[in-house]
């Protein structure tokens, strides 16, 4: 931009920083174990999917939630829940339950 250009700028018609950009920070709330939550209705706000600290080329699924009134994440390598919250991540916030069917975490 020119000085011209950048003197013309109104501050307030400019977007906040926090309005368009996504931390990379974790999302906040009370850290839970999948098993804690198993078969409770939980009311999913947010996710996050990013590398897997622990397993190398694997992803972890961070997910935010509400249960109990109480704000809370939960982290996973489930890569069957990771799929199905990509394909309806639309449709966030949504009310599901965790299930487990054999070794396999799933929403319902």
């Amino acid at each position: 931009m020119t000085l011209d250009e950048i003197a013309r700028l109104h501050a307030e018609a400019c977007p906040q920083f926090a309005v368009f950009a996504k931390d990379k920070l974790p999302l906040p709330g009370v850290k839970k174990r999948l098993d804690e939550i198993l078969n409770k209705e939980i009311l999913v706000v947010d996710f996050r999917i990013t590398k897997s600290k622990k397993r190398e080329g694997s992803d972890c699924l961070q997910i935010q939630f509400v249960c109990d009134n109480v704000v809370c994440v939960a982290f996973t390598g489930s890569s069957v829940l990771s799929n199905q919250i990509q394909e309806i991540h639309d449709n966030i916030p949504f009310r599901t339950c965790v299930t487990k069917i054999d070794k396999y975490y799933s929403f319902s």
